[in-house]
């Protein structure tokens, strides 16, 4: 399995130190793959979606242990695990996407996810797009495609993800009373799969427009984004535009 340079950053900052029982609070294929090929006591995996659930066994590098867990919740019902605590929790790229499933609830997560922490919780996530510098055409493109999406999906009467900054992350942690010890970041340089998972996403959601002349110019829309991110990605050997972070805090003693 190819590990990405993330989960890397993750696995260095974590050294020698056990694992132990790991949550991964907003799962995912990607999360789900790598944490499965780590030594832990046990992994519970949590996912608000069924679908995801079903299909997550087919993720694992490994089969399932008795000790492992992948549950069905949403954190902002409440009751979901009740008292209990792991050594350490994963938060990869859940602080995003928490809008479209549990809107407003950002920071009561996050000081959710400090109480149920032991050891160490790690948050990855994308640093929301700055304003797009005007000669900068990758730059405009990029924001383009993400302005592009987040329409889509609200005229499918959808919720889109919403990006937080990493500083916002710590300044959050720290309030619930975690020490924030590393923040990376990365820079991204995105390709054709990139470009081809978002208008894919305009793709499926400008089906359901109730407007279907809508629909269909939105879909001549999409096909020209696309021709236009595919001469940027020649151009520029990808889309060099935007920032991944991997951020590190540990609970305080008890």
């Amino acid at each position: 399995m190819k590990v990405s340079a993330l989960f890397n950053k993750i696995e260095k900052l974590q050294g020698r130190k056990p694992w132990g029982h790991v949550l991964d609070a907003g799962t995912g294929p990607r999360s789900l793959a790598w944490l499965s090929t780590l030594r832990t006591a046990s992994l519970t995996a949590v996912t608000s979606q069924e679908v995801m659930a079903q299909s997550a066994p087919q993720a694992l590098a490994t089969p399932l242990r008795e000790c492992d867990r992948i549950l069905v919740g949403n954190w902002a019902d409440g009751g979901l695990l009740p008292g209990e605590r792991f050594d350490t929790v994963v938060l990869d790229y859940v602080v995003g996407a928490i809008d479209a499933f549990a809107p407003y609830f950002q920071e009561g997560f996050l000081s959710q996810m400090a109480s149920r922490t032991h050891r160490t919780l790690y948050v990855t996530g994308l640093e929301p797009y700055v304003p797009i510098v005007v000669d900068d055409e990758v730059g405009q493109f990029v924001g383009d495609l993400g302005r592009l999406r987040d329409a889509c999906t609200l005229l499918a009467r959808e919720r889109p993800y919403r990006e937080y900054p990493a500083e916002w992350v710590s300044r959050r942690l720290q309030a619930a009373g975690m020490k924030v010890t590393d923040v990376t970041h990365f820079r991204i340089r995105s390709r054709e799969q990139f470009l081809n998972s978002q208008l894919e996403i305009c793709e499926v959601r400008a089906s359901r427009f109730e407007d279907r002349a809508l629909a269909a110019r939105m879909v001549e829309h999409i096909e020209a984004m696309r021709r236009r991110g595919e001469a940027l990605i020649v151009k520029h050997d990808g889309l060099p535009y935007g920032r991944d972070y991997v951020l590190k805090a540990q609970a305080p003693r008890r």
